[in-house]
């Protein structure tokens, strides 16, 4: 019997459980392999036990409950006959790029350490729609000439205006170059019109008209502590017992070196004695 064949008996409840193992609500780790020269996906056991014991599984209807690994296991080894995914050996790949050869193994069991391939895509209706949705619009560009006279005129209309705006940008941006090298010339640092033309902001703001100046925007510095308090010296005098160390910038005109720094000690004098 075949893998399709088999795959059709399998209960709704089992295809409800596969189709969300093999879409992205699972979060399956899917890994690519291959199996007599094809590309296959296959996942490892852990993940699975994973995937139906997440919350996503829960919020499922008519799916069988799982809640501990042992009936995680249960059901996944229960999948297996319909052949939707089989238990597969890794072999070393070639290359680090090139998918690692994979066979089925003769002894079909659910081993959370163990790897399983899917010999299921899931629901095809997408590719189908797809396909048929690229053959019209093939068909409709080829039998372009065939088309009434007013729908050839509209899509005559539609590029002329979408080739019109592209026109139109190209050109601004010419424009506000040119005025921006005029102005670098004349108004030194340069004056940019559309300035947020270019800048990552929405479309209306782009192009809104207004002009500004080619000057960087410099960046606020924050005041780290608190700032230091001045004193004078007979403050200091009166807060270090009558003496402290003034430093005394050299200032000597004939030298080309940084100012040095001397100290002084002062004392005050008692008033008590004579």
């Amino acid at each position: 019997m075949s893998t399709t064949e088999l795959q059709a008996k399998a209960p709704q409840e089992i295809r409800n459980v596969v189709q969300f193992l093999r879409s992205s609500k699972s979060d399956m780790k899917i890994r690519v392999g291959a199996l007599n020269g094809k590309r296959v996906d296959y996942f490892k056991g852990k993940s699975a036990t994973k995937a139906l014991l997440s919350p996503a599984y829960a919020k499922l209807k008519h799916v069988p409950k799982v809640t501990t690994d042992a009936e995680a296991q249960a059901l996944l080894q229960s999948i297996i006959p319909y052949t939707f995914y089989l238990r597969i050996d890794r072999g070393a790949a070639a290359t680090s790029s090139s998918p690692r050869p994979v066979a089925v193994t003769p002894q079909q069991a659910f081993v959370a350490e163990s790897y399983y391939a899917w010999f299921y895509e899931g629901p095809q209706w997408t590719t189908y729609a797809g396909g048929l949705l690229m053959v019209a619009i093939m068909l409709a560009g080829v039998m372009f000439p065939l088309w009434p006279p007013v729908m050839r005129l509209g899509v005559w209309y539609i590029s002329v205006g979408m080739l019109g705006l592209i026109g139109a940008f190209f050109g601004l941006a010419i424009v506000r170059l040119v005025f921006y090298v005029i102005t670098l010339v004349v108004a030194s640092p340069g004056i940019w019109i559309f300035p947020k033309l270019f800048a990552d902001v929405g479309v209306i703001e782009s192009f809104i008209p207004f002009w500004e100046w080619d000057i960087p925007q410099k960046k606020s510095k924050k005041r780290k502590g608190k700032e230091a308090v001045k004193t004078t010296p007979e403050e200091k005098l009166a807060t270090n017992g009558g003496a402290f160390i003034e430093e005394v910038v050299d200032e000597t005109p004939e030298t080309s070196r940084p100012a040095s720094r001397s100290a002084r000690v002062e004392e005050a004098s008692d008033d008590g004695e004579s």
